[in-house]
């Protein structure tokens, strides 16, 4: 055929095969749209600190970031002592601790969550009344003066008996007071912990269903988080994989997996000694959370480390080296979220971070502007790959260890940009995979 001739084009089905083939699997479309909606595309936080709730105070997030701002003048005074505690390149020393040091000025804590559990434990239940009462007064009033983390809530009792009614009222006492004190706040957020089986997840949707009722809210407006500590929580007793019945036992209020080191790892029967975030134990709970959340649109957080950067420098130079160790391996497994229980880990909490964007940057900023533009490279990428280039910029954006003005420079894309990259509808992804 010459040049420039159409090319002639013929097909063999008639369109009734077609239209029978889509009927056929419009409950499948249906099915794959309501469970599995994709990331919901807002900010999620690096981090969730926890603190018990008879010592929160209106002023626990500023003295979080001014107590890890001592650490670091004590410890490490400027960005070379810093970086060569934890072997940070040359390039990446000065741009991590200024941004470091402007996080813990600006925004030292991203989510805190105030605890009525273990780290609160068995209180009489007027105290644990009071204090119910007094973080819901504190939270609604750092909200208002603007002094909040971004997110803010309670960890509340589990649905277990012998604390279940104690959990309820502490939950109900809490919700009640923000509602008296203007409404719920947008960065809200509960966890429920110890959750062995999908009905205590349903017990819990239940309850948030009622509260809405009693004070008119939409459906749906309370969300939860749960946590993974319990072999149950993974593996049920007749051997399915309980996390994902989890997920769809809250019908769509699940926010986030939260993995509980201690507790899981105790479960197992894991010596004290090694109990920590790196255990393979550890590595295939959360390998199981992950395949269960990918898709649903419920995000994923590590746990923490219990060795606190205290005492004399050496001790605190060993504490940072491994919590910045941890943090880094849970990045680079898209754990991109972790607990922190001391202000100590403040620094190495947003020098980890920082650090893993910025190294990652300028491949990952040329990469996606070769694939926007349509310009070949020395790596072939294929839409999910731009979806994972998108979405590792913008969470660097969202978290300060990147800028708008180098990555627009870098990509030649806005945010918006960015945004439809990391967010692509379902077909643009499997067409060409």
């Amino acid at each position: 055929m010459g040049q420039g001739q159409q090319e002639p084009v013929r097909t063999s089905l008639a369109g009734a095969v077609s239209e029978e083939i889509s009927a056929s699997l419009a409950p499948v479309d249906a099915e794959l749209e309501r469970r599995y909606p994709g990331d919901p595309g807002t900010r999620q936080p690096v981090h969730t600190v926890y603190v018990p709730g008879d010592t929160f105070t209106a002023g626990t997030v500023r003295s979080w970031g001014d107590q890890a701002l001592a650490a670091l003048d004590e410890h490490a005074p400027d960005a070379a002592s810093f970086a060569a505690v934890l072997g940070l390149a040359d390039d990446l020393a000065e741009p991590v601790h200024a941004r470091l040091q402007a996080k813990l000025g600006r925004e030292p804590v991203e989510d805190l969550r105030v605890d009525f559990e273990d780290g609160y434990g068995p209180r009489a239940d007027a105290e644990e009344d009071e204090d119910a009462a007094r973080a819901a007064r504190l939270i609604a009033e750092a909200y208002t003066n603007g002094t909040a983390a971004p997110w803010m809530g309670i960890r509340m009792k589990c649905m277990e008996a012998p604390v279940r009614e104690r959990g309820i009222r502490t939950l109900d006492i809490f919700l009640t007071g923000l509602m008296a004190a203007g409404g719920l706040p947008d960065g809200l957020v509960l966890t429920l912990p110890k959750v062995t089986y999908p009905e205590q997840v349903t017990a819990m949707v239940r309850l948030l269903d009622a509260f809405e009722k009693a004070h008119a809210l939409a459906p749906g407006r309370l969300g939860f988080e749960i946590q993974i500590e319990t072999s149950q929580s993974i593996l049920a007793a007749d051997g399915t994989a309980t996390v994902a019945r989890m997920i769809q036992a809250a019908e769509g209020r699940a926010t986030g997996l939260h993995y509980g080191t201690f507790d899981y790892s105790a479960c197992l029967g894991v010596s004290a000694a090694y109990q920590a975030s790196d255990h393979p134990a550890a590595d295939h709970a959360k390998a199981v959370m992950q395949v269960a959340a990918a898709g649903t649109g419920v995000r994923l957080s590590d746990g923490s480390t219990n060795v606190l950067p205290v005492g004399p420098t050496d001790r605190v130079h060993d504490a940072w080296r491994l919590h910045y160790g941890l943090t880094r391996r849970a990045l680079a497994r898209a754990y991109y979220q972790g607990w922190d229980m001391h202000p100590g880990h403040l620094p190495t909490r947003y020098a980890a971070v920082f650090a893993f964007y910025r190294e990652g940057f300028a491949s990952a900023a040329a990469r996606l502007a070769r694939y926007a533009a349509r310009t070949a490279g020395d790596v072939l990428d294929e839409p999910a790959t731009a979806k994972a280039l998108a979405g590792y910029l913008l969470r660097g954006l969202d978290c300060g260890a990147l800028d708008t003005a180098e990555v627009t420079t870098a990509t030649g894309l806005s945010r918006t940009d960015l945004e439809g990259f990391a967010a692509p509808r379902r077909g643009d992804l499997t067409a060409s995979a």
